[in-house]
């Protein structure tokens, strides 16, 4: 992978050359060669012109709250989220992310697994059958970068982490993709990381989160007021407030599918 400084001033100033469009995604969003100076790497290019109306989520806003993801992640430091930006393309305005080539003997440390075996070392999420009415579990690795993920993920409200929106990055990296469904107002947090459900946070992540705190209350709310609504802001800083006081990692919504269809 590029460096984050490297791969930013690529995703801003590069030529793009649309290669095609990825049709599994239920928005418009193409895969496009972006060249520099003798620079060339793939990225992920979704125009706003592209997005699907949503009831819950105002129109044209999606590219900016994948923006506002890595925003986030950065601030954390823990290199989550693949650079992305906000620019210009073929199609107009856009989020622009680095493409990221997962290994070929990458493992998934996410999925379903039969109820009887899952994997040592591994927390069960959901109770499944298969149309045999074999039991299964959809389960996930009790992994720290995981844990990692499920901590930003409660801090933007992620509507969306499904097993497909977390890619194994060369190096041993975990990285989420597909945020725009997140910085609700309201708790819409679905994912398919609840293994930790009530535990204790790490310490490192309360460090990490009390200086998302400050940072909330400085450049970073400027950077993120540029793509959300100063309310979607304050309420990211209450969540964070939220974890802190709580110490442990966020509970299912009630009133919401607390996992994402399909799961994987």
């Amino acid at each position: 992978m590029l460096a984050e400084d490297e791969a930013l001033e690529l995703l801003s100033r590069g030529t793009m050359e649309v290669e095609g469009r990825l049709v599994d995604a239920s928005n418009t969003t193409l895969r496009a060669e972006i060249s520099l100076d003798g620079l060339t790497a793939r990225c992920v290019y979704k125009p706003v012109q592209g997005e699907r109306p949503l009831w819950d989520f105002p129109d044209g806003t999606l590219a900016g709250r994948e923006v506002s993801a890595f925003l986030v992640s950065q601030a954390t430091g823990w290199g989550l989220v693949p650079p992305t930006i906000l620019r210009d393309g073929p199609l107009g305005p856009g989020a622009c992310q680095l493409w990221i080539d997962e290994p070929e003997d990458a493992d998934s440390l996410i999925g379903f697994v039969p109820a009887y075996d899952v994997p040592a070392g591994w927390l069960p999420v959901a109770s499944a059958r298969d149309e045999d009415g074999d039991a299964y579990a959809l389960a996930h690795a009790d992994d720290p970068r995981l844990s990692h993920l499920a901590v930003l993920d409660a801090v933007i409200n992620n509507a969306d982490r499904k097993g497909g929106h977390v890619l194994y990055a060369p190096g041993g990296r975990i990285l989420g993709v597909d945020h725009g469904v997140s910085f609700h107002v309201e708790n819409k947090l679905r994912t398919v990381l609840w293994g930790w459900t009530g535990r204790p946070l790490p310490p490192e992540s309360v460090e990490v989160l009390t200086r998302l705190d400050a940072e909330l209350g400085g450049a970073l709310r400027e950077r993120l007021e540029e793509h959300l609504t100063v309310s979607e802001v304050q309420h990211a800083q209450l969540r964070v407030r939220r974890l802190l006081r709580g110490g442990r990692f966020p509970k299912p919504p009630r009133d919401w599918p607390a996992v994402p269809w399909p799961p994987v």
